[in-house]
């Protein structure tokens, strides 16, 4: 054992603690939890539930990680919590296990930031690089993919999909999937162009992001549905980009889709 743990902290028999991993004073490991190796917690930190971190990560005090859901139909089956290494999951947030209904696991990607007092609900999905700002909450069952970032006291609807690379500005309610790229921004989110500071930020290349606003503005003025706009762009585009567009707007979802106003 090279782990370092204060004589406060709570490890119950059963848990597995990885290679120099620092679990400091008042906190709680449960008997299902996996730390990866050099995993910190700060003081304070619960993690329970059938809960596994992977290495690097640092959880910041306060944080509650694999309690049960915040879900009524949830009759105390068996369901878990998987967050991927280098995470930075800071003061008061919570995230939950998942549900029989929806999957049965709650998953978090590596090199995110859940910054203080966010909230991600049962079974939800959240991908790599995700930048979740303070007092936001994820519902349950949704699919947040790579490279998100939701600001500052948002809410985004259960089920709701949001694609890769898309920024939702603070204060902001969604309650429809989200097309990779995009802005969304209001009070009740509307689709407000793409997010040009992140792909400018990322080096995209100049002719991406021209085919993607020429996209954009197909799916806002082009003829027929939403989707049949978007199937004409399959077959006219080479740009990867704009196939991610695309591909997700034609994937299953049990929602509508925020489109251009």
């Amino acid at each position: 054992m090279t782990a370092n743990i204060h004589p406060s902290a709570i490890i119950e028999d059963g848990a597995v603690i990885g290679a120099d991993c620092v679990i400091g004073p008042f906190c709680i490991v449960g008997s299902e939890v996996v730390l990866g190796d050099r995993v910190t917690l700060k003081s304070h930190v619960v993690i329970t539930g059938d809960t596994q971190i992977g290495e690097d990560t640092t959880v910041f005090s306060f944080a509650v990680l694999g309690e049960i859901p915040q879900d009524l139909k949830f009759s105390g089956e068996k369901t878990s919590l998987r967050i991927g290494a280098r995470n930075r999951i800071r003061e008061h947030v919570t995230v939950n296990t998942g549900t029989a209904g929806g999957g049965g696991i709650t998953r978090i990607g590596d090199d995110c930031l859940l910054m203080a007092g966010c909230h991600v609900a049962h079974d939800s999905q959240i991908g790599n690089r995700v930048i979740i700002v303070n007092s936001s909450a994820v519902a349950g069952h949704c699919h947040i993919d790579d490279d998100v970032i939701i600001g500052g006291l948002c809410g985004i609807h259960q089920w709701v999909r949001i694609g890769k690379g898309a920024i939702i500005g603070a204060l902001t309610m969604v309650t429809n999937d989200v097309i990779p790229y995009a802005l969304v921004q209001g009070p009740r989110g509307k689709l407000d162009g793409l997010n040009l500071v992140g792909l400018k930020r990322k080096g995209v290349d100049r002719a991406d992001i021209t085919a993607m606003r020429a996209a954009f503005q197909m799916l806002k003025d082009g003829e027929g549905a939403f989707q049949d706009r978007a199937r004409r762009l399959k077959d006219e585009t080479e740009s990867a980009y704009v196939r991610d567009m695309v591909e997700f707007i034609l994937g299953d979802t049990d929602r509508n889709f925020l489109t251009p106003s």
